[in-house]
């Protein structure tokens, strides 16, 4: 770690008017050592030589599904490398690899970001909200794992007011200094909290900040948690495969980490579009030997700010996934998230709505699942059915289902909105 922190702030040191040739150098780097040393990478480039950037082939998630054997770099083994498998949210999981060196520069890069609020990784004490491993085995070393990582985890399969209690209680009794955990669970903390009209920094005085990751954040939800809560609230953009890909910095811009990733916004021909311009998310690992992420589409839509630079990019927009697509009867494509706008304004407003997912099940059909303490009103139905023809188009059929608790995945995240077609 100390070496790999030493690496870290000699990238951060480069000039501005330096950094293109770093990053020209780095880039070409890493492609000739895996066009040289990993027969996976040579044979999906057809090559083992490095010509032409923009003609190197963007690999999906479906690529890498096949055994972790078969791509890893000559000399690398489960013996010398950091084994993990990603979560699935995309509908894609596959199991992955970095070296140690590489698996260090993330981490050093995770520790100088937290620092820019005055976190501490060895030392300032987290409230995790997060999944756990539900059998014995798995359940108690992770229980170990946040004993030794300074942080006290709360499960998030069970949200209830019940549970949100206990949560409380533990608050008023540990020194917390920051909350880190799933945007969906801790927004739905700040509700019980707003019910309760209680602000959190009055009875855990030791808070600093809120880092939410893996969901999205909307501005209302993290008006509410600011509020409630009584600190900044801060929104991260990583993927366990890769590192931390955005972090808000203190002047409330999403800074892409431009140390140990080159990321590109992509068209549909895979090639670069100008800041500004909606496109794929694509990313290089930089650094990662042992296994190739080298134009990696992750599965995400986003702009990258016309005031980026190449040592400072900046993330305008974060749209959704490519595969949380709606398709609709005229032909039309809209984001999910299309969706999920229209509706949380309307049926949010009276507080009465926890949480909702929306469903594609037919070209023309959808399906909200929510969870309330009272069922929607006929009033609130046609609000909603107003705003989608307005937004999208006319004919499309709606049902709601009211739930107790809505499916999350395996690890505890919630998918706001699904394609089922």
């Amino acid at each position: 770690m100390k070496k790999a922190q030493q690496e870290f702030k000699a990238i951060l040191d480069i000039p501005e008017q330096e950094f293109k040739n770093h990053l020209e150098s780095k880039k070409q780097e890493i492609v000739n050592f895996h066009l040289k040393n990993n027969p996976f990478y040579q044979s999906l480039v057809g090559d083992t030589h490095f010509k032409d950037w923009n003609n190197l082939p963007v690999l999906t998630k479906k690529d890498l599904q096949k055994p972790l054997s078969d791509r890893l770099s000559v000399g690398y083994s489960p013996k010398n490398i950091f084994v993990n498998k990603t979560s699935g949210s995309s509908g894609d999981p596959f199991v992955f690899a970095k070296d140690k060196p590489a698996h260090a520069l993330t981490w050093a890069s995770i520790i100088y970001r937290f620092g820019w609020y005055g976190i501490n990784f060895n030392s300032s004490y987290q409230a995790r909200f997060y999944g756990i491993p539900l059998d014995f085995i798995g359940y108690q070393k992770e229980r170990l794992k946040d004993f030794l990582g300074q942080r006290y985890r709360f499960p998030i399969f069970n949200l209830s007011d019940e549970f949100l209690e206990t949560v409380l209680i533990h608050f008023k009794k540990r020194k917390f200094e920051y909350i880190n955990g799933y945007t969906s669970s801790i927004v739905l903390f700040a509700k019980f909290l707003e019910k309760k009209n209680i602000k959190l920094i009055d009875i855990c005085p030791t808070l600093r900040v809120c880092m939410v990751t893996s969901e999205m954040l909307f501005d209302d939800d993290k008006l509410l948690m600011e509020t409630q809560f009584g600190i900044p609230v801060v929104n991260e953009y990583g993927a366990s495969e890769l590192d931390l890909i955005a972090f808000q910095n203190t002047n409330d811009e999403w800074q892409v980490n431009a140390e140990t990733l080159f990321v590109e916004i992509l068209d549909e021909k895979n090639q670069p579009v100008p800041y500004g311009t909606e496109g794929k998310v694509v990313i290089t690992s930089l650094f990662n030997k042992a296994h190739p992420f080298i134009r990696y589409e992750i599965g995400d839509m986003g702009v990258l700010d016309e005031k980026s630079t190449l040592k400072k990019p900046i993330l305008k927009k974060l749209i959704g996934r490519t595969n949380d697509v709606a398709l609709l009867p005229s032909g039309k494509k809209a984001p999910g998230l299309t969706f999920y706008y229209i509706t949380k304004s309307i049926i949010q407003d009276d507080g009465n709505v926890k949480e909702f997912i929306i469903k594609q099940t037919k070209i023309d059909t959808f399906e909200i699942e929510y969870v309330s303490q009272t069922i929607l009103n006929t009033e609130q139905i046609k609000e909603i059915e107003k705003a989608v023809e307005k937004y999208l188009e006319p004919g499309l059929t709606f049902t709601y289902h009211q739930k107790k608790s809505l499916e999350r995945t395996s690890r505890g995240k919630l998918k706001q909105f699904q394609n089922n077609l």
